[in-house]
């Protein structure tokens, strides 16, 4: 009987803790908007003391990911995926290379452009609630306000980067990490 009474205590426990942490994470996402890259690092993250993010942001093919899905290339490759509509206006191309495709205009402030493809809160979640540098200069108040720090970024990373991307095969994750990771601030 205690033993039932222990499993049956467990999994409460689980649950609860599953649940809460599930309800936190949606409330974060209900009251916050997205603001884009522009203001993130356009505002604060381009000096050398906060790690040059614009400047890293800006090279890179995430800046680009949207653009890229206006070529003629692009288009052929969702052709030859059996795909009707051209590459920009085909979900499953839009999926990794715009954040915001289906989500409701009211997520976003004005300042957000989806045209800015792959962009900061691709990544670290809506920013409208921990943009503030008082909150930025806290990275748990940060973190209590929205921002998102992957643990696993080799994992949240190959939600985009994985089979069903057309460049894959040329994907190597610690080499593209090293050319997009931003260790400061």
């Amino acid at each position: 009987m205690k033993t039932k009474i222990s499993i049956l205590l467990l999994v409460v426990v689980a649950f609860a803790a599953y649940s809460f942490s599930f309800e936190s994470y949606a409330h974060k996402a209900a009251t916050g908007k997205y603001v884009g890259a522009q203001t993130c690092v356009g505002a604060c993250h381009k000096t050398d003391g906060q790690g040059k993010q614009l400047d890293i942001w800006q090279n890179s093919k995430h800046s680009q990911a949207f653009k890229t899905l206006q070529t003629a290339e692009a288009d052929k490759i969702a052709k030859d995926k059996g795909f009707t509509t051209p590459a920009a206006e085909t979900p499953a191309c839009l999926k990794c290379h715009v954040l915001g495709k289906d989500m409701d205009p009211s997520e976003f402030e004005s300042t957000f452009s989806k045209e800015d493809g792959v962009q900061c809160e691709t990544c670290h979640g809506a920013g409208s609630e921990y943009k503030k540098l008082s909150i930025m200069k806290d990275k748990e108040k940060a973190k209590e306000n929205g921002l998102i720090i992957h643990d696993d970024k080799a994992a949240f990373c190959t939600g985009c980067h994985n089979s069903e991307s057309p460049t894959f095969k040329s994907f190597n994750y610690d080499e593209m990490w090293a050319k997009i990771q931003h260790k400061k601030p």
